[in-house]
């Protein structure tokens, strides 16, 4: 079709860039590093989120080429769910669907509008031309949205199976009150003002916050501009979207005169079956902002009153926040971390194509549609690649889990579910600046003093087949705290072809790339494409950590 559509993101496990959740995505992003620039920049990860909140919009400015047109979405789900490949090999269509007047879509149209508002605001301080640019194609997206009003799907009839959209008006006044606190033009103050009761705004009280349904964000949002004193002839139809704010957040505390969030047994937000852990980050998100919102205004009578409970302290929705958060990462029944690579024990089966066949730098031979599945979908083996920091579907409400690639109700990740994650941990980390799950401090007087400059060790055991030289090449402060990059070549110094070997490696508080966790407790094996270590043959693992180096010996072999 002649168009320039490379970058973006695709939404899920598979290879669609879908418009809704990827814009919606940018947003959280976006929304994330404004609330937490601090906490960001002191843990000096602002310029990786930065980076990750500019590969989506420089994106979406491609895809506006003009004012009222906006390419939307990159293949289609019907085809591409029949492959399973990387995507370097894909053979599937990579149609590219649009919204024009003619074909509009005021749901997708006005939530990139948002995201590129509020991506205006993360980059300001460090872009401001570029800044400049993303706040002109969000008005030019967000008057193509009102003026041309229809929903998206209907428009591209194959998202409907996978991203149906439940109406726009949500995104309409999300987009409004975006480019509000962008600009503080009072035209779009006045818009969710006057359309608040026809569009939902004051109307809808909701306990889901998701790329579908906006409101709670929006309400929040919009009661900051209250609390803060700023709402002026507005302070009326301002305090009813703050009722509608209450709601949501009493109802994740439970407080809610009965009309709460449901949770499973173990304390999980529980919205719906499949994908679910991204309604617990959203929720948990909105709740350390809307947190932060109150304690931090200046009107006088900024609290949250509850129907259960007349006054609600604020460190009450942080709680709730860290609650989800906490579950996410391993504090649950299963005592499984639902973010990949986190932790001892994490999802190892996820639907993921890219981290389900080896890297084309390891298995150079094109992985064909078909065969994908047959050798790699059905695969009983762990993922040859970790999606590092993906968040997985989670558990049904009953706090069960299928660690199983084709349970993809479970299994896979979203960028919509992953996004929320960003901020609210940023948020987490810096009220508690002791990390309480992973990668403890140094113990005093440990009497481990390593430098950038690499420090080699052999094992000494003659018995063993192989030998482990192990180097530390960086190192880095967060605070009080200095981490390590441990890198260990393992070579095989037996003469003889090694197979099935298993490392044990005791000592490992942080996370590691390039073998693969078998089920029992501390112990690895070497990545499933690696079946054979040959003679005077080398590999390589790295992993990252405080403190001292991880205990690594050989456990099993053939």
């Amino acid at each position: 079709q002649g168009v320039d559509l490379v970058g973006g993101y695709y939404d899920a496990g598979d290879h669609v860039k879908f418009g809704l959740p990827m814009a919606f995505s940018a947003t959280m992003l976006a929304w994330g590093a404004i609330e937490y620039r601090r906490e960001m920049v002191s843990l000096n990860r602002m310029p990786n989120v930065l980076s990750a909140i500019r590969w989506a919009t420089d994106y979406f400015l491609k895809a506006h080429p003009q004012p009222n047109l906006l390419w939307a979405q990159v293949g289609d789900g019907e085809s591409d769910h029949y492959c399973w490949e990387r995507a370097e090999d894909m053979t599937t269509p990579r149609t590219a669907y649009k919204l024009d007047p003619a074909h509009p879509g005021s749901d997708l149209a006005a939530e990139t509008a948002a995201a590129l508002a509020a991506a205006s605001l993360a980059l300001s301080p460090y872009n401001s031309s570029y800044s400049n640019l993303l706040l002109l194609h969000a008005k030019a997206l967000f008057s193509f949205a009102d003026t041309f009003k229809g929903s998206y799907d209907d428009s591209i009839p194959c998202a409907k199976q996978f991203y149906p959209s439940s109406g726009y008006s949500d995104e309409l006044l999300w987009a409004a009150t975006w480019l509000y606190r962008a600009t503080k033009e009072d035209k779009y103050m006045k818009y969710v003002a006057e359309n608040g009761g026809s569009m939902g705004g004051t109307g809808w009280a909701v306990r889901e916050f998701s790329w579908d349904n906006k409101y709670a964000g929006l309400q929040i949002l919009l009661s900051k501009v209250l609390m803060d004193g700023e709402g002026g002839e507005y302070t009326s139809v301002l305090k009813q979207y703050k009722a509608k704010a209450d709601f949501f957040a009493c109802a994740c505390l439970q407080k809610n005169d009965g009309f709460n969030v449901r949770l499973t047994p173990g304390g999980l937000v529980y919205v719906r079956e499949w994908n679910n852990m991204q309604y617990a980050a959203s929720a948990a998100f909105l709740a350390a902002v809307y947190s932060d919102y109150i304690s931090n205004a200046k009107a006088h009578d900024a609290v949250l009153k509850c129907p259960d409970d007349p006054l609600v302290q604020p460190l009450h929705l942080l709680d709730f926040a860290e609650s989800q958060a906490d579950y996410i990462l391993g504090k649950n029944p299963k005592s499984m971390s639902y973010m990949v690579g986190y932790g001892e024990r994490y999802p190892l089966h996820v639907h993921h194509r890219g981290a389900s066949i080896p890297s084309i730098s390891l298995l150079h031979s094109t992985v064909g549609c078909v065969q994908g599945f047959e050798t790699w979908y059905r695969n009983p083996h762990p993922n040859p690649n970790v999606l590092y920091g993906g968040l997985v579907g989670g558990p049904n409400d009953k706090d069960e889990f299928s660690d199983d690639r084709p349970n993809y109700e479970q299994t896979e990740p979203t960028i919509s579910g992953t996004a929320p994650l960003v901020g609210l941990l940023a948020k987490l980390q810096a009220a508690a600046p002791v990390p309480h799950h992973h990668i403890p401090p140094p113990p005093p007087n440990s009497g481990y003093h390593p430098t950038a400059a690499p420090a080699t060790y052999k094992n000494s055991d003659n018995t063993v087949p192989v030998q482990f030289f192990h180097s530390v090449t960086n190192s880095w402060t967060v605070g009080s705290t200095t981490y390590y990059s441990h890198k260990v070549i393992i070579k095989n110094t037996s003469g003889k072809a090694i197979k099935d070997l298993k490392l044990t490696i005791e000592d490992l508080t942080g996370s590691i790339w390039g073998l693969s966790p078998a089920q029992e407790k501390n112990t690895y094996a070497l990545p499933p494409w690696l079946k054979v270590l040959k003679p005077a043959s080398e590999c390589s693992f790295v992993y990252i950590q405080g403190g001292p180096q991880a205990r690594v010996s050989v456990l099993s072999y053939h």
